[in-house]
């Protein structure tokens, strides 16, 4: 019921928003698809690879069009195909139709971490250099916490969520920004990803559920 309650209130929400500032039919896909990827994701199912394919291929033709080229670097050449690759590894990953989740260590967590704040300062730098980029620090967080998390999901970890609502609360914040300044559609990328915050959440409750499951099995 939790589910489908948020699918209903999201939804309406997104075509409410889409009428009210007459945004672009595919920035409504692009929510759409992104808020059905997000929601099979946390419940491991096959299909979500499906529609995160469409969501992909959209969402960086809108941050192309708004200046966020490491966001359309990020979902042009990493995440069409690690939705390929994540596809198969998850199918060959099922048992009993379900999804067996894991679970990382403590020097796993680490290293993860050296990783996510290194990556962030340096793509960052090098981001500051292009002309036309819009908050380079911002969006290159956004982008190596995108990667780091995309790897964690396709190895079926469940802290892959706690990456994801970081992730989150910062692509908010950068489409404030831009709507701030302007962006036709900002207002829509900010309710999609605020759902992606609610969704990450109830992530992480279900797939710790689904670690603590294999490891007692």
């Amino acid at each position: 019921m939790f589910e489908i309650a948020w699918l209903v209130l999201f939804t309406s929400i997104a075509i409410g928003f889409t009428v009210i500032s007459k945004d672009s039919l595919l920035g409504f896909t692009v929510f759409i698809t992104g808020v059905l990827c997000v929601v099979l994701t946390a419940k491991g199912k096959l299909m979500s690879y499906v529609f995160g394919m469409y969501n992909t291929v959209g969402y960086a033709y809108l941050a192309y069009v708004n200046g966020l080229f490491g966001e359309v670097m990020l979902n042009l050449l990493f995440f069409v195909p690690m939705n390929v690759i994540g596809f198969y590894m998850w199918k060959n990953n099922l048992q009993g139709g379900k999804l067996s989740m894991r679970q990382m260590k403590l020097k796993g967590l680490l290293q993860v971490g050296v990783v996510c704040v290194l990556g962030c300062l340096l793509l960052g730098f090098g981001l500051s250099f292009i002309p036309g980029q819009n908050s380079p620090y911002i969006d290159a967080t956004t982008t190596v916490l995108s990667i780091v998390a995309t790897l964690l999901m396709v190895r079926r970890f469940k802290e892959q969520w706690l990456i994801y609502i970081v992730l989150n609360m910062f692509t908010v914040l950068l489409w404030v920004i831009r709507m701030i300044e302007g962006s036709g559609e900002g207002l829509l990328m900010i309710v999609m990803w605020s759902a992606y915050l609610v969704n990450a959440i109830y992530g992480y409750y279900n797939w710790n559920k689904g670690a603590k499951e294999v490891l007692s099995a």
